[in-house]
């Protein structure tokens, strides 16, 4: 029997990577329903707001400037920018939690998915917003609290879903 004493070593397992694109996907949904559901009980604002902000990403700060109505470009370019890096931060998280062996217990599982979850916020709302300006607007709360329920679902359903192999 070999003891571990550093079980949170990094080694090169290889992530369930399907698993990681599912959770991506949904957590994903999960953060953009919070969002849309903030927009519309709780600020009034228009639930199409943020599909602006988020196209505003690939397609210029000029998107901006339209009103927050359903546009089907505008809506679909959100939703693919949403969803691609929904996916690419949760492959990223099934790594971390794969290469340190994070994946063992469902608990170790959420924790690590939470605070990477508060990571995530930071590196959204503080790092990117140097490039996209219009990301600090969104900085508070109820952000922070749609992202740490992002890393939490996204590991949570990393960890259900994934094929662990036999060590």
């Amino acid at each position: 029997m070999e003891l571990r004493l550093h079980p949170h070593e990094w080694s090169r397992p290889r992530p369930d990577w399907r698993a990681a694109v599912v959770a991506g996907l949904v957590a994903g949904a999960v953060l953009m329903v919070l969002d849309m559901a903030w927009s519309v009980f709780v600020t009034g604002d228009s639930p199409w707001r943020s599909s602006y902000r988020v196209a505003a990403i690939v397609l210029g700060r000029d998107v901006l400037q339209a009103t927050a109505d359903f546009d089907s470009l505008i809506v679909g370019v959100a939703l693919v920018t949403h969803y691609v890096l929904g996916v690419a931060f949760a492959l990223l998280l099934a790594t971390l939690l794969t290469g340190f062996h994070y994946d063992a217990s469902p608990g170790m599982t959420e924790l690590i998915g939470t605070l990477f979850g508060a990571v995530l916020y930071l590196v959204n709302f503080h790092g990117l917003a140097q490039f996209f300006p219009w990301l600090a607007e969104w900085r508070g709360w109820a952000a922070f609290i749609a992202h740490l329920v992002f890393g939490m679902t996204a590991a949570t359903l990393y960890w259900q879903f994934a094929r662990h192999e036999p060590s």
